[in-house]
C-alpha cells in the first residue's frame, strides 16, 4: 500500500484495507468489510469464530499500530464477495440503491459488536467501525452512513447521547437512522435522538433489526433524496410544471423563462414558486399538460401560452416578496409559519392598501360615505339613463376680466393680499367676483410661482385659459363649482410653500400641481361616480365605469386648452417637457378619486413617513426622497388629496359653510335618485332625516384624521390640525345635543 499508514483490525474476522490515504488517517477507525452477498431472512448464519485469545492479541496489536509508522495491511481473502445493488421504483423512476453503509460506534469489541458486524457482513452492507467520538464524527462526515449503531450500555467510555447530538447537528444526518444498543434496564430518555435496540448479541436478532431499518426508514430516506434529484431536474426543465396535493392544492409552480420571451439577450433563468400545504406531507407531481386530451402535442411545445403568461408576471416585485416568505417558512416554527401563511393570503389580494370596513362598524353614515365615494356604482339599470349635458345652466354674470394682475379692482386686490394665509376667506372672494374667484386667485397664485415663465407663455394667454376653465365649472352646483376649485388651488399653493414640500419638489412639479388643482373638477355635474354609473350616463359608458369624473376632468381640460391657440398655455414648451408635465397633471387629478384613497395614504406612510421617522431626521428637506421620482409622485398625490378635502381643517366658519354645501349637493342627488328610480347611493343624505354633524364626524373619522396626521408629519401643519380639532369638537357637541343642523338653533337665530 505504499507509504500509507497501516490499519490493524482488532477483530478475529475478515477485514478489507482502506484504499484511500485520507481515510487511512482516521483515528481509531477500522474498516471491517467492503461487501458480501445478502442472505434471506430465514437462512442460517454461521457463528463467529472464537475471539478469546486472538481478539486479545489483536487489541494489543492495535495499540502497537497506533504508535508505529510502519506501513502494514492485514487482509483476509476468504469469503469476501462483491456487494450487490438494489433497484427501487418511485413512480415511473427506477433507481439503483447502493449497498447500505453502517457505522458501528463501540469503545471496545465484544459479542454485541461482533453480532452487528456479522449481520452487516451477511446483509451485504458496507461497515465501518469507530472507537472514539472524534473518529466516529469524522468517519460519518466522510461516508454519510445510512445506519449508525452506537453502544449506549456503558457511560464510562463515551457519552452516547453527546455523540448523537453532534451527528444530528450535521447536514447529512437528516437521512440517517441512529440505533442505540441499550441494556435491558434502560430508562427511556432520548428517543428523539435515536431508536432503541435491547442488548442482544444473537446475529439473527441483529440481522432482522438491520433489515427492518433498511426496508423502512432507510428506503424512505432514499426516496426522499431521489425527490431532490427530481426538483433539480425541474429547475432545468423548459416546460411549465405544476405539482399539487391530492386536494389539488398547488405545492410548486415552476416556469422557465427564456430569452425569446424575456425581450432581451440575457441568459434564460429558471424561477420557482413554492406554496406549502402543511396538512399533507406528500406531494403529487403532475404536468399542466396532463389536464387536456391533447397532452402529447402540448408536451412537444417548449413554450406554452401559460408559461408565457407567468413569465410576464413572475418578475413582479410582489412575486419576489412571496418567494422570500416561502423560503423563510421552511425553517420556521409552526406558529411563525402559520402567521406567514396569513401574510401570503393578504399579499395575494388585489387591494393591498385599501382597508376592509369591518362588520362591527354599523355607522350608517360611514357605510354610505364609503359606498358613495369609494365605489364606481352599485348596478346598471336599463331604461333610466342619466345623460350628462355639458350645458347645464352655465350662466355667469359678466365681470370685466383684468388684463394683468395689477388691473384687478381694489376690493378684490385687498382680499388677495391675504391669499398666502391658511385662513384666507374664499367665500368673500366668491362674493366680490360674482362667483368667479378662480380667475383672480389663479392669476395671483400662478404669478407667485412663476408659472408663465416656466411655460413660456404670456399673461394674456394664461388669463384666457383661466377664463375657459372657470366657464366650464357649473355655478349651479352648490359645492363642485369654481369656488371649490379656487379653494383647492389655494390649499395646494399653501402646501407648496411649506419648506419640506418645497425642498422635495422641482419647479415642474409645482406647476403641474397648480394646474391639476385648477382643473381637477372642471365640468363636474354635481353627482358622484356611483350615480353616473347607475344611471348609465354617457361618461360612465365612455370611461367603462372607472374613475369616470376624474378621467373626464383631465381629458376635457386638455381638450379645452388645445382647442384655441389663444388659451393654449402649453404651446411654447417642448414635447418632452409637455409629456412629463401632462403625465404629472393626469396622475394628480386621478389621485383625487376616492376609490384609491387608502392606497395612496398607506403608500405615502410606508414610503415617506416611516423611512423619515426611522432616520430621525429633523431637517426640513429630505434629499433621499427627492432622489426618487416615485416618492415625489407620492408627495404630489398626497398634497392634492389633502387640498381637495381640506374643508374640515379650515377655520370653523368656513368649515361649516363647506359642510352645508356638500350636504346640499348630496341631498339633491338623493332626490334625483328617488325621482328616477335609481339606487340610492347614500340613503343617510335624505334632507328630511339627515344629521349633518353625524355625517361630518364619520367623514373626519374615516377619511380625514389619518390622512392629515400623515401629511402633517411630513409638511408640519400645526394650524390645520388645530382647526381640525376645533371643528371636530363642534360636530361632536351638536351630535351629543341631538342637533341635526349646522349650528345650534340659538346660533341660527342670531
Amino acid at each position: 500500500m505504499g507509504c500509507a499508514p497501516s490499519i490493524h483490525s482488532t477483530s478475529p474476522h475478515q477485514t478489507a484495507a482502506l484504499s484511500q490515504g485520507t481515510a487511512a488517517t482516521l483515528h481509531g477507525l477500522f474498516v471491517k468489510t467492503d461487501a458480501a452477498d445478502s442472505i434471506p431472512l430465514g437462512a442460517r448464519l454461521p457463528e463467529p469464530p472464537e475471539r478469546r485469545e486472538p481478539a486479545a492479541a489483536g487489541r494489543a496489536g492495535a495499540r502497537r499500530c497506533c504508535s508505529s509508522a510502519e506501513a502494514e495491511t492485514q487482509t483476509s481473502h476468504t469469503s469476501v464477495k462483491q456487494a450487490s445493488t438494489t433497484e427501487v421504483q418511485i413512480g415511473p423512476m427506477r433507481l439503483t440503491q447502493d449497498p447500505v453503509q453502517v457505522l458501528l460506534i463501540f469503545a471496545k469489541e465484544d459479542n454485541q459488536s461482533d453480532g452487528f458486524w456479522w449481520a452487516c457482513d451477511r446483509a451485504g452492507y458496507r461497515c465501518n467501525f469507530a472507537r472514539t467520538p472524534e473518529s466516529a464524527l469524522e468517519c460519518f462526515l466522510d461516508k454519510h452512513h445510512e445506519i449508525i449503531v452506537i453502544d449506549h450500555r456503558h457511560a464510562r467510555y463515551f457519552d452516547a447521547e453527546a455523540i448523537c447530538r453532534s451527528i444530528r447537528a450535521t447536514k447529512p444526518s437528516e437521512h440517517t437512522v441512529i440505533l442505540a444498543v441499550v441494556p435491558h434496564l434502560f430508562h427511556v430518555l432520548s428517543l428523539i435522538l435515536f431508536q432503541r435496540f435491547m442488548e442482544n448479541s444473537n446475529i439473527i436478532a441483529c440481522y432482522n433489526e438491520l433489515i427492518q431499518i433498511e426496508h423502512g426508514e432507510v428506503r424512505s430516506q432514499f426516496k426522499l433524496r431521489a425527490c431532490n434529484s427530481v426538483f433539480t431536474a425541474l429547475e432545468h426543465c423548459h416546460e411549465a410544471i405544476e405539482i399539487t396535493s391530492e386536494d389539488h392544492v398547488i405545492q410548486l409552480y415552476k416556469i422557465h423563462r427564456d430569452e425569446k420571451y424575456a425581450g432581451d439577450n440575457s441568459q434564460a433563468e429558471s424561477h420557482s414558486f413554492r406554496c406549502k400545504n402543511r396538512r399533507k406531507e406528500s406531494i403529487d407531481v403532475k404536468s399542466i399538460t396532463s389536464r387536456s386530451s391533447d397532452a402529447p402535442s402540448l408536451q412537444n411545445r417548449r413554450y406554452s401560452s401559460m408559461a408565457r403568461i407567468h413569465s410576464m408576471t413572475i418578475e413582479a416585485p410582489i412575486t419576489k416578496v412571496i418567494n422570500i416568505i416561502n423560503t423563510a417558512q421552511e425553517n420556521s416554527p409552526v406558529t411563525v409559519a402559520e402567521a406567514l401563511d396569513r401574510v401570503l393570503e393578504i399579499l395575494r389580494t388585489t387591494e393591498l392598501y385599501s382597508p376592509q370596513l369591518g362588520t362591527k362598524d354599523e355607522d350608517p353614515h360611514t357605510s354610505d360615505l364609503v359606498g358613495g365615494l369609494m365605489t364606481d356604482g352599485l348596478r346598471r339599470l336599463s331604461g333610466n339613463e342619466y345623460v350628462f349635458s355639458k350645458n347645464m345652466n352655465q350662466s355667469h354674470s359678466h365681470l370685466s376680466v383684468p388684463i394683468t394682475v395689477n388691473d384687478v379692482p381694489p376690493c378684490i386686490a385687498q382680499l388677495l393680499d391675504n391669499e398666502e394665509s391658511w385662513d384666507f376667506n374664499i367665500f368673500e372672494l366668491e362674493a366680490v367676483t360674482n362667483k368667479r374667484p378662480l380667475v383672480y386667485l389663479g392669476l395671483k397664485v400662478f404669478a407667485r410661482f412663476g408659472v408663465c415663465e416656466f411655460l413660456n407663455c404670456s399673461e394674456a394667454t394664461l388669463r384666457a385659459w383661466f377664463q375657459v376653465i372657470e366657464a366650464n365649472y357649473h355655478s349651479t352646483n352648490s359645492y363642485h363649482n369654481s369656488t371649490h376649485a379656487a379653494d383647492v388651488l389655494h390649499a395646494t399653493a399653501f402646501f407648496l410653500g411649506k419648506e419640506r414640500v418645497k425642498g422635495n419638489l422641482d419647479h415642474l412639479d409645482e406647476v403641474a400641481a397648480l394646474i391639476a388643482a385648477t382643473i381637477h373638477d372642471v365640468d363636474h355635474p354635481g353627482r358622484t361616480n356611483s350615480f353616473l354609473c347607475n344611471a348609465g350616463s354617457e361618461l360612465a359608458v365612455l370611461y367603462n365605469d372607472t374613475a369616470v369624473l376624474e378621467s373626464h376632468h383631465t381629458a376635457l381640460a386638455f381638450q379645452l386648452t388645445a382647442k384655441d391657440n389663444k388659451c393654449n398655455i402649453f404651446k411654447n414648451i417642448d414635447r418632452n417637457h409637455y409629456r412629463t408635465l401632462r403625465q404629472a397633471i393626469i396622475d394628480m387629478v386621478l389621485a383625487t378619486e376616492m376609490t384609491k384613497h387608502f392606497e395612496h395614504v398607506n403608500k405615502f406612510v410606508n414610503s415617506i413617513n416611516k423611512p423619515m421617522a426611522s432616520e430621525g431626521s429633523d431637517c426640513e428637506c429630505a434629499p433621499n426622497v427627492k432622489n426618487f421620482p416615485e416618492n415625489q409622485t407620492l408627495i404630489k398625490r398626497m398634497m392634492i388629496k389633502c387640498a381637495d378635502v381640506a374643508n374640515p381643517c379650515r377655520p370653523l366658519e368656513l368649515c361649516i359653510e363647506w359642510a352645508g354645501r356638500i350636504s346640499e349637493e348630496y341631498f339633491a342627488q338623493t332626490d334625483e335618485e328617488k325621482r328616477q328610480g335609481l339606487p340610492v347611493v347614500m340613503p343617510v343624505f335624505d334632507r328630511k332625516t339627515c344629521s349633518i354633524p353625524k355625517s361630518q364626524i364619520s367623514f373626519i373619522d374615516y377619511f380625514i384624521t389619518d390622512m392629515f396626521d400623515a401629511w402633517d408629519a411630513f409638511a408640519h401643519l400645526p394650524v390645520l390640525m388645530q382647526h381640525l380639532a376645533v371643528n371636530y369638537k363642534h360636530w361632536k357637541t351638536l351630535d351629543e345635543l341631538k342637533c341635526k343642523s349646522l349650528r345650534l338653533p340659538a346660533e341660527n337665530n342670531n
